[in-house]
């Protein structure tokens, strides 16, 4: 339906605006949210409640109808924010602006003074890009004009739910659906094409990378129809920071202290990691400099972490590092601790404001240029660094910095290894609490407070220092969506004949944990057991596999899949991703993915390995673990074998295996595996307590 024609129908709420988004929303679980309104439960059977933070007075639990438009959901309705994006669109001669998702950094996660794609659509995802148009042949008062969120497979029914009336949704990589780039330039060239001028499409040049830049230019130069002008510009004032204020109070400033990161957790110090970045500068790249604007490789190199961004150990910064061994850090250094100002003083090291990057790339390039010196940036920079440097450069796919950083010492594997011992530990507290909740004590559990539950675990694990990521507490159809998000006021009660689905990480000093566990409580259907069985046959083929050096990650991510695809069956993510210590959740440059960008894998690579399968409107399972590349000690023609070493420690739901599709090998390596886990956490365990029991069970042999 064209979104010219698209009706909605729209409710009244008091003391809100909601958007169509959030009424749909609302609508496909007005069923699940009825049984909720003004439901009241008097104790249970078991006479009370285990749980560890109960917030139930007398055994009554209520929630009323005002709980569907809660303070704290953010929901919108854009019409107003797109009114006036185009009319400060007009305002700088700009017919097509394009909204990323990323912050001047190309961070995947951003924090929320970052968020413009989010402000200006309504979508709430970390990955997507929205495109505004405007008609600048319209005489109307209210600009016209289209707006579009391009977004990839794991977002498709989250942008459904939460865009409302005025935006189209572009699905990348959808088969007959243009790229976004694509999208974007067809509709600059049909407005030039109806006004006779020349039609700017405009950016901030901070926020997209060279290789997008130049991609774009490719775009527009393989369109390109004589008579017909059109151009990619830089707008250097961000258009949507002009207009939101006006809507929304600003963010606060990052105000947060910045932190040293110990050795005994780093494995090595500052200066072998710069001696290092600096050897590889030399010898492999064959340049005299490196700039630098990727947190999490800027906090790994000087052994630092923040907590700018949410779930994400980073502080904001650039750096520039020279074979001179000239270093300067642009931060805001009156948030360093004393520990942080002696380092960075012990390393030579000069620390500028943070605000100063943008001015000192002029003098600090035509030092390069007037000394004949390679300056060395990545194509993930900004294009607004190019448009800075007034010396010869070279690009190259990744930083040497991400090189290094993705290869664990034996001191951070060590440090994943005790993470993950901490957070199986809390997680199997977790999943048996919960189970004795919705079963024994016929309790009603909702997707946060079950969340809440995790977390409180957690917190008393040595060195938590906070979650990786939103947990996805997902019941039922919820766990189709791949990102799902529940919210308060919004989120389903979790209903123990159905699937449950929990995605969830943490931040320790030690390290960082990512696993997902798909359980069932009651009885699956045979369908839910196969289907769940087809997707640990794929996380067991691929964590048992044994490869050569010069691996890629697309190269065995069909070894993940076969099973799926021997019934003609998928998941439209990627199957591994690398993981930080004590980092980002999601760290670069290897992965395991049908996308081919990624470099080949190494020992001492830290990386998930997560098939999956959804059924929309139904149900959705995902098995995560973390694993890291070793050695087998084995050659072949000169080329050494590797193989993984799994680190999650959390069993795979004996409910929802289907024995009889298993080999024998493979209930060896389910056996194996949960024996591991039951001799290294059931002694942390009371004897005869509810999560001792619950993993006694859950460890058993599969016979």
């Amino acid at each position: 339906m064209s979104a010219s024609i698209r009706r909605v129908n729209r409710v009244q709420c008091a003391n809100c605006t909601c958007s169509p988004g959030l009424l749909s929303r609302t609508n496909r679980r007005s069923s699940m949210m009825v049984k909720q309104i003004h439901l009241q439960r008097r104790g249970s059977p078991s006479g009370g409640s285990s749980r560890p933070d109960s917030r139930r007075s007398s055994g009554i639990w209520t929630l009323d109808a005002s709980s569907l438009c809660a303070p704290d959901t953010k929901e919108i309705n854009t019409s107003k924010r797109l009114q006036a994006l185009r009319e400060v669109m007009a305002e700088n001669g700009v017919a097509v602006y394009i909204v990323p998702s990323e912050d001047q950094h190309h961070s995947e996660y951003v924090s929320a003074a970052d968020q413009r794609r989010a402000f200006i659509s309504g979508f709430q995802g970390s990955a997507g890009v929205a495109i505004i148009t405007r008609d600048v042949t319209s005489m109307n008062e209210i600009p016209d004009g289209l707006a579009a969120l391009s977004t990839d497979a794991r977002y498709f029914n989250q942008a459904t739910n939460e865009l409302d009336f005025n935006w189209l949704l572009l699905k990348q990589g959808a088969p007959g659906q243009p790229s976004w780039e694509e999208w974007t330039v067809d509709q600059a060239m049909q407005l030039a094409r109806d006004s006779g001028d020349k039609i700017n499409i405009g950016v901030d040049p901070k926020l997209i990378s060279i290789s997008l830049y130049e991609k774009f230019k490719s775009v527009i130069a393989s369109k390109k129809k004589s008579g017909v002008f059109v151009e990619l510009v830089p707008v250097n004032e961000n258009l949507v920071d002009k207009i939101w204020n006006s809507f929304e109070d600003p963010s606060p400033k990052p105000c947060d202290i910045i932190k040293s990161l110990d050795d005994k957790y780093t494995g090595q110090s500052i200066e072998e990691k710069i001696d290092a970045v600096l050897d590889l500068l030399k010898t492999t790249c064959k340049a005299n400099g490196l700039i630098v604007s990727s947190l999490d490789d800027i906090a790994w190199l000087l052994n630092l972490r923040g907590s700018d961004i949410d779930y994400n150990p980073v502080f904001y910064s650039h750096l520039i590092i020279s074979d001179d061994r000239k270093i300067t850090l642009f931060a805001d250094n009156d948030r360093f601790d004393t520990k942080v100002q002696d380092a960075m003083a012990a390393n030579n090291i000069t620390v500028l404001p943070y605000t100063n990057f943008w001015l000192s790339l002029v003098p600090i390039s035509k030092e390069f240029y007037m000394s004949n010196r390679k300056l060395l940036i990545s194509k993930n920079t900004s294009w607004e660094v190019i448009r800075q440097l007034k010396c010869p450069f070279h690009q190259i796919n990744t930083s040497p910095i991400a090189d290094l950083k993705a290869i664990k010492n034996p001191v951070e594997l060590e440090g994943a290894k005790r993470a993950h011992l901490k957070d199986g530990r809390a997680i199997i507290k977790f999943l048996s609490w919960l189970e004795n909740e919705l079963v024994i004590n016929n309790e009603l559990v909702d997707e946060i407070e079950a969340d809440n539950v995790l977390t409180s675990y957690r917190k008393v694990e040595e060195s938590f220092q906070g979650l990786l990521f939103a947990t996805i507490s997902a019941t039922g159809a919820n766990a189709a969506v791949v990102h799902y998000k529940p919210e308060k006021g919004l989120c389903s009660v979790i209903d123990p004949s159905k699937i449950y689905l929990v995605d969830t990480g943490a931040q320790f000093l030690d390290g960082t944990t990512d696993t997902t566990r798909t359980v069932h409580f009651t009885e699956p259907t045979q369908e839910q057991k196969d289907n769940y069985t087809l997707v640990l046959k794929g996380n067991l083929a691929l964590g048992d596999l044994k490869f050569p050096e010069e691996t890629y990650g697309f190269f065995i991510d069909s070894i993940a899949r076969q099973f799926l695809w021997s019934k003609a069956l998928d998941y439209g993510h990627g199957t591994g991703h690398g993981v930080g210590a004590f980092l980002n959740v999601h760290e670069g440059p290897i992965g395991i993915s049908p996308r081919s960008n990624f470099n080949v894998l190494k020992e001492g690579n830290l990386i998930s390995n997560e098939p999956g399968y959804y059924e929309d409107g139904a149900y959705g399972i995902r098995i995560e673990n973390v694993m890291f590349v070793k050695s087998t000690g084995s050659e072949y023609n000169g080329k050494k074998f590797f193989e993984f070493e799994t680190v999650t420690r959390v069993p795979y739901c004996h409910k929802l295996i289907n024995r009889l599709l298993l080999t024998a090998h493979e209930i060896q390596l389910i056996n194996n595996y949960h024996k591991v886990i039951w001799e290294e956490i059931s002694p942390s365990f009371t004897k005869g307590s509810l999560e001792y029991n619950w993993l006694k069970r859950e460890t058993s042999s599969i016979v």
